[in-house]
């Protein structure tokens, strides 16, 4: 049988109103009576109501976080440090699936909780006015608004980052696999990621070969076997993610294209997928992205000014990329391209 407060007041011989200020956090109770009170609340394991709590404080304790496609490796890895800053914070989790973008307006948001992290996205001004009317905070992750907490990271940097590791290795015919641009979602980071790129080429004397796609394996795979199929291909390919990158391996794997001999691949994120097929990435700190996010919503829930963080940026050179024209020479490196071909292959086949 479930206890109840009133069983908790009566053991600590105060009243329900004294273990109601106790769980509220009120400073109207002396430390020596919290101290008893939490004893017994610990001795007979009571849990409040939630539903309770938000009447008598207005507030919920519970977060809300949005993000398209949290499916994805670099959503799920996000959630990953989400969820570990939550539950550090003590309050509890609402993981909001949006399948379209104007399902925003119609989030059932309202009471519910106290304040939502968006990641990836941004809600509309019209949905942002809905949320302040109704008191809930706003953080954005892995995007950027003048009014908002927020963590990103220099995407165009970032892809100028991975090109210049592609043009040291002599590569000069460059692609670039990306998002479709127009979106509905209004994804910027891949666009961004592409300007740094191709800013990185012209440079070099050359220019950008750019395809873009729906964010997701298959199409990467489609628009890179159409780039390796050209009279003049790519040397070398700049995926605009992890996930799309492997598409990328799978179209260089089914047209038996050597990876990295007579094509090197890099990614952007370093999800534990690029560990596994030895992937050469920009990574970015995808769980400290997402635990810095949901402390920056906590701060704003408390009433602390907004403050933008810029994470860090780094290259990890694996296995997909080489000097031009140079086939993988060591023990270790020709185990790694075996070992890549075989996962390829059964994730093709799955």
């Amino acid at each position: 049988m479930k206890v109840t407060i009133a069983e908790v007041a009566s053991r600590a011989g105060v009243g329900v109103a004294t273990v109601s200020r106790v769980l509220n956090g009120s400073p109207a109770v002396s430390e020596t009576t919290r101290r008893r009170v939490r004893a017994v609340i610990d001795e007979l394991g009571y849990e409040p109501s939630a539903a309770a709590r938000a009447l008598s404080t207005g507030r919920t304790r519970t977060v809300g976080v949005v993000t398209p496609f949290f499916t994805q490796p670099s959503a799920v890895e996000r959630l990953r440090g989400v969820s570990r800053a939550i539950s550090e914070g003590g309050y509890q989790l609402i993981l909001f699936d949006l399948a379209q973008p104007d399902r925003f307006a119609r989030l059932p948001v309202g009471g519910r909780i106290d304040g939502l992290l968006c990641v990836s996205m941004c809600p509309s001004e019209s949905d942002l006015a809905r949320l302040r009317t109704a008191g809930i905070a706003v953080a954005l992750v892995d995007f950027e608004h003048p009014e908002l907490p927020s963590v990103a990271i220099d995407d165009t940097a970032g892809g100028r980052l991975a090109v210049e590791h592609l043009l040291e290795l002599g590569h000069r015919r460059i692609a670039f696999v990306g998002d479709d641009e127009e979106s509905p979602w209004a994804f910027q980071s891949s666009a961004r990621r592409r300007v740094g790129a191709a800013a990185a080429v012209a440079e070099a004397g050359g220019r950008l070969i750019v395809r873009r796609g729906p964010h997701d394996r298959e199409h990467a795979r489609s628009l890179a076997a159409r780039l390796l199929a050209l009279d003049d291909p790519p040397t070398a390919i700049f995926a605009g993610s992890d996930l799309q990158a492997v598409g990328v391996l799978e179209a260089a794997d089914a047209a038996s294209v050597d990876v990295p001999g007579d094509l090197s691949v890099i990614g952007f994120d370093d999800v534990d997928l690029a560990r596994y097929v030895g992937l050469t990435t920009v990574a970015q700190p995808l769980e400290s992205s997402g635990a810095q996010g949901a402390r920056l919503l906590m701060e704003a829930m408390g009433g602390a000014p907004r403050r933008t963080c810029r994470l860090d940026l780094r290259l990890v050179r694996r296995s997909t990329t080489a000097s031009r024209g140079k086939s993988p020479g060591t023990r270790n490196q020709m185990a790694a391209a075996g070992s890549r071909r075989g996962f390829i292959a059964r994730m093709a086949s799955a």
